[in-house]
């Protein structure tokens, strides 16, 4: 097929401007950002036009190969990312990976700040963090040179939601936790009940 190439497990766009004058849209990177995820079974990368005008358009996917530094960086070269530099968004591993943060329970996870994940002591007390002024190999755990800018990533807001709600629910008063729960839960329910009303009459 053309505009796509096919190297062991890895199949990408060679040509991604090649590609949008074949769909008949004209590719200007900074209305376009890169979106990157995984499953247990495949890596895949689409670029998403920011306005949602045009339709999602893949540029790579690879069947069993997982979130990895050099699985990423593989990704990019094959369609030349350092040449467009799109916005990347992703969840927050995806992210940490761009990053070249080291996983799991670090002590400095967050590429922006310097926030010390082991105090937690001071995790609802201290509001502001020293800002993060360098990404270097080898402090503060930084493990790759980084894949992207910093100002080119995109947090996902639904992660960011999900874990500021789990965060919450768990800070919460034990003796009223199941009242604030299911005061939730019917306003979820009246919620519900309101759209198919509403919905019936038209």
């Amino acid at each position: 097929m053309p505009f796509l190439r096919k190297e062991d497990d890895l199949v990408f766009c060679y040509d991604v401007d090649g590609l949008m004058d074949a769909l008949g849209i004209k590719h200007d990177p900074q209305e376009w950002r890169i979106f990157i995820d995984s499953s247990k079974l495949s890596l895949k990368a689409v670029l998403l036009h920011n306005g949602n005008q045009h339709p999602s358009t893949p540029v790579g996917h690879a069947v069993h190969m997982k979130e990895t530094w050099e699985n990423l960086k593989q990704l990019l070269n094959t369609f030349e990312y350092s040449k467009y530099g799109w916005h990347i968004c992703g969840d927050l591993k995806v992210v940490s990976l761009m990053m070249s943060l080291q996983l799991g329970y670090t002590k400095y996870c967050c590429f922006l700040c310097e926030w010390d994940s082991r105090a937690k002591a001071l995790h609802y007390l201290k509001i502001e963090w020293p800002q993060r002024k360098f990404l270097k190999v080898g402090e503060k755990k930084v493990q790759y040179p980084a894949l992207s800018e910093w100002h080119k990533i995109l947090l996902p807001p639904l992660h960011i939601k999900l874990g500021l709600t789990k965060n919450f629910v768990k800070t919460m008063d034990r003796t009223f936790i199941v009242t604030c729960l299911m005061y939730i839960f019917r306003k979820y329910i009246i919620n519900i009940c309101e759209f198919l009303r509403n919905r019936s009459q038209f």
